[in-house]
C-alpha cells in the first residue's frame, strides 16, 4: 500500500495505516529528515497517546501512554554502536511485550527484530511531499 501526502494530510494517512490489520512491531525506514519521527507522532496521536511525543535519539526509547492506559514504545537506534547496546536496554522485553513498538533505524538491529513486523518506508518527493509505502 502506498500513499503520497503533504504534511497537512499526515493524520489522514496515519488513520489509513491504523485501519489495516497492523502488527504491533512497526519499523520505519527512510533517510535522515524523511519524516519518520513526524509520522510516528501522528500515529501516536491517532492511537490516543496523551503525553507529548518526541524523538528518543539520546534515550533510545520513549514510553507513551494512551488514554486507555495502553503503552506505546518509540525507539530510535540511530546512535547505537552495535546490537549488544540495544540488548542492554532490554529490547527483547519491549518487543515481546504485546505493546506497540515503533522503531526508527531498524537496520542497526536486524538480528533483534521479531519475525512478524510491519514496515513503513518514507521518502521525500518534490514540494516537501512524502511517499509512504506500507508492507
Amino acid at each position: 500500500m502506498e500513499f503520497n501526502f503533504s504534511l497537512s494530510e499526515i493524520e489522514a494517512v496515519a488513520d489509513r495505516i491504523l485501519e489495516q490489520k497492523l502488527q504491533k512491531i512497526i519499523v520505519f525506514k527512510g533517510q535522515m529528515g524523511a519524516g519518520k519521527t513526524t509520522f510516528i507522532k501522528a500515529l501516536c496521536k491517532k492511537l490516543g497517546v496523551k503525553n507529548a511525543t518526541s524523538s528518543p535519539t539520546f534515550s533510545l526509547v520513549n514510553e507513551y501512554y494512551t488514554i486507555d492506559n495502553q503503552i506505546v514504545y518509540h525507539f530510535d537506534f540511530y546512535r547505537i554502536k552495535n546490537e549488544v547496546e540495544a540488548l542492554n536496554i532490554g529490547t527483547e522485553d519491549y518487543f515481546y511485550s504485546g505493546n506497540y513498538c515503533l522503531i526508527e533505524w531498524p537496520e542497526k538491529i536486524p538480528n533483534l527484530l521479531p519475525e512478524n513486523h510491519a514496515v513503513i518506508e518514507i521518502s521525500v518527493l518534490e514540494n516537501q511531499n512524502r511517499k509512504l509505502k506500507f508492507t
